[in-house]
């Protein structure tokens, strides 16, 4: 097991921005360094206590999954080596757990794709029938399989802050505004982008979720990113299909109408929601035996779906 790496501390490049997990740094005017450190939150709250070697598997992953998928849409990968980029001190930070990708102009919303009834999808559903406001048959259960993958974009929340599910009309609508901020040339319609991004994520998500399946893994939901190029051509950006993104069950404990065990970061919220703490920060610590779980389950996910052992 690595030492866990709760910040990058790259000085020779400028630091951009720090999220919930990554940390981004310039790499000239058409490059960035994106570092995946071990930083967890949940309930969006990033929690004092970093999870050994988190990021290294979401890297893995998402590479992983960004050159199985490269077929369906261009996405953000420049082959460039992260520690190429770096000072010699600094190459421990970025090995295994950093990309250097194009530096491209973000859409505002979450692609989120979904396969299975879950989480705010199935709550939806008990009030309404629909997700967001997509109508779906009467008598689903919890956990149920959807006909059909649906797309439910969200708002992109700030750190701290909840994603706010939304319809395809609003989606459309933020993205006419990101066109005439960045790319008021482009000629693309807000609602042409927005319904590029929608085809692109529930293809990504139906070649993935095939993938998965003949790994013994249902993946019950997921979120992408997509970014635009100066050409206005869309690409996959941020990361792809992990644990961090995702809910991964094993198909063998899926049952309608119960919640399965998942390969995600559940295990640490339903540790969390035993503790006497109102989910504001600061996160509370987590006992070593949390942190070894969520670390084995992210590991798993990983070595299933790679088919490849993981070494730190």
């Amino acid at each position: 097991m690595s030492a866990a790496l709760f910040e990058s501390s790259i000085t020779s490049l400028p630091l951009l921005g720090r999220g919930k997990v990554r940390d981004i740094y310039g790499v000239g005017s058409d490059r960035l360094l994106i570092v995946t450190s071990d930083r967890l939150s949940a309930f969006d709250v990033v929690l004092p206590d970093p999870v050994p070697d988190k990021g290294r598997v979401l890297t893995r992953l998402a590479r992983f999954w960004f050159d199985r998928l490269a077929a369906i849409i261009p996405n953000q990968l420049t082959g460039i080596d992260p520690e190429s980029v770096v000072a010699a001190d600094e190459r421990w930070q970025v090995r295994g757990r950093a990309l250097v990708v194009k530096r491209l102009r973000p859409l505002p919303i979450e692609a989120v794709v979904r396969g299975y009834l879950i989480g705010s999808g199935w709550q939806d559903y008990q009030a309404s029938g629909a997700v967001c406001g997509i109508a779906l048959p009467a008598g689903l259960q919890l956990a149920s399989r959807l006909p059909q993958p649906i797309f439910t974009p969200a708002t992109k929340a700030a750190i701290g802050d909840h994603d706010e599910n939304i319809a395809f009309e609003h989606a459309a609508a933020e993205c006419a505004r990101a066109l005439a901020d960045l790319l008021p040339a482009s000629g693309r319609s807000g609602e042409e982008v927005a319904g590029q991004a929608r085809e692109a994520a529930i293809a990504l998500y139906t070649a993935a979720a095939a993938h998965a399946a003949a790994r013994g893994i249902i993946i019950a939901d997921t979120k992408f990113e997509f970014g635009l190029d100066a050409n206005g051509v869309l690409h996959l950006i941020d990361e792809a299909l992990t644990p961090d993104s995702s809910r991964f069950w094993p198909a063998d404990a899926h049952r309608e109408g119960f919640s399965p065990p998942s390969f995600d970061k559940q295990y640490v919220r339903d540790y969390l929601e035993t503790l006497a703490w109102n989910k504001r920060p600061p996160g509370p610590r987590l006992p070593a035996e949390v942190l070894a779980g969520t670390r084995a389950r992210y590991v798993e996910a990983c070595e299933r779906l790679t088919g490849e052992t993981f070494t730190d």
